[in-house]
């Protein structure tokens, strides 16, 4: 997952950078279900998750510009209703699954397929943000007033 600087333009080279990224999977049985292809098979995968537990994995990656690297994945389990096909047919249409890991997105109009979870919601929708916080003085970093600096910049 590590990042790769080869073409990053030179401005941004130029002083202290953090690059960060990240990717989410749902795992379903040991199976992971990225994004659909299309509306069908974000059906396909709905039906799958109905009524059940699955797992989510948000991992990221945070590198230095010196090459200095920090690897992370969190983990939730989500619980879904069961879910009729018309519920699921109907959620579909609205898109807003196709572009998320397993047809949802639950900070979106895919909450109410969402019965609980158990752990942080922040890794369902796709960004771990307390453990990427937290992460952030592994490498020297830290938040300051809504952004990341090298430590003992004010």
């Amino acid at each position: 997952m590590g990042a790769d600087l080869e073409g990053v333009p030179a401005q941004i080279l130029a002083g202290p950078a953090l690059i960060v990224s990240a990717d989410t999977v749902v795992d379903v049985d040991g199976a992971a279900l990225g994004k659909p292809r299309d509306a069908a098979e974000g059906r396909a995968m709905l039906g799958t998750l109905a009524g059940r537990e699955h797992l989510v994995h948000t991992a990221f990656c945070l590198r230095t510009l010196d090459g200095r690297t920090f690897e992370h994945t969190e983990t939730t389990a989500v619980r879904f209703y069961p879910l009729t096909d018309d519920e699921i047919a109907d959620y579909v249409a609205t898109g807003d699954g196709l572009d998320k890991a397993g047809g949802y997105g639950i900070q979106g109009a895919g909450a109410p397929l969402v019965e609980r979870i158990d752990g942080d919601f922040y890794t369902v929708m796709g960004f771990p943000l307390g453990a990427f916080v937290r992460s952030l003085p592994k490498l020297g970093w830290m938040l300051r007033s809504g952004y990341a600096a090298p430590a003992g910049v004010a």
